[in-house]
């Protein structure tokens, strides 16, 4: 849910335009930041099943990152550094907070509508959890593409940025949509974890910093 969870962020963005944008996309993609880089550590795992070409998806142990309980305390401590950072630099911090936190959270909400039974509560033997909503794709993109666009069209009303930016802003979210809509229903099987994991990686932190730039202006009023 590449596409939904910059929805999520952008929609964010209008409780307080002194937020950057990048913190919030961040913010958004911290459990799959996470989640990649320990498959890199060797901490948790993403297997690529025989019958991905049917339904692309992926089988994942990844209880440290997005277990519910590890969800929930990502969240608290990302609100934390969000409430140092702003309240020393910036006079927003509980706003912030507030902010990081749901943005942070929203990802494993989001998760939990379209994974399979494979979002545990604890850990590995604890109960799985999931929707599955990924098993009728037609429908789950078109949600997903009425997420971003409307966070988009929430974060530009009201937002202080340059035309340029709001063409480039418009620009990152058709492309993270159409990065999902491929990978889940035309893209060929990652020719391997690590590279699956390099690569998702490098498209994440990509995003965080071309979402923070092409933001970092706005000023409008919240």
């Amino acid at each position: 849910m590449l596409a939904g969870h910059i929805g999520v962020a952008l929609a964010l963005c209008r409780l307080d335009r002194r937020v950057n944008p990048g913190a919030l996309v961040a913010a958004a993609l911290f459990l799959d930041l996470l989640l990649w880089s320990f498959v890199l550590l060797g901490w948790e795992s993403v297997t690529i099943p025989d019958n991905y070409n049917d339904k692309h998806q992926l089988k994942f142990d990844f209880s440290y990152s997005h277990s519910l309980s590890a969800a929930l305390i990502w969240s608290v401590m990302s609100g934390a550094a969000a409430f140092l950072w702003y309240s020393e630099f910036r006079g927003v911090g509980q706003r912030a907070v507030f902010m990081v936190s749901v943005a942070v959270f929203s990802n494993w909400l989001l998760d939990f509508t379209v994974h399979n039974l494979d979002l545990c509560l604890l850990g590995d033997a604890s109960l799985k959890m999931g929707l599955k909503f990924w098993d009728n794709m037609p429908v789950i993109l078109l949600i997903e593409a009425g997420i971003v666009l409307a966070g988009l069209l929430l974060f530009l009303y009201g937002a202080r940025i340059s035309s340029a930016r709001v063409v480039g802003m418009t620009l990152l979210c058709v492309l993270a949509l159409a990065i999902t809509v491929i990978t889940m229903t035309i893209a060929p099987p990652p020719s391997s974890e690590v590279l699956l994991a390099q690569g998702s990686l490098v498209m994440i932190l990509s995003i965080c910093l071309l979402s923070g730039w092409l933001g970092r202006q706005q000023l409008g009023t919240a």
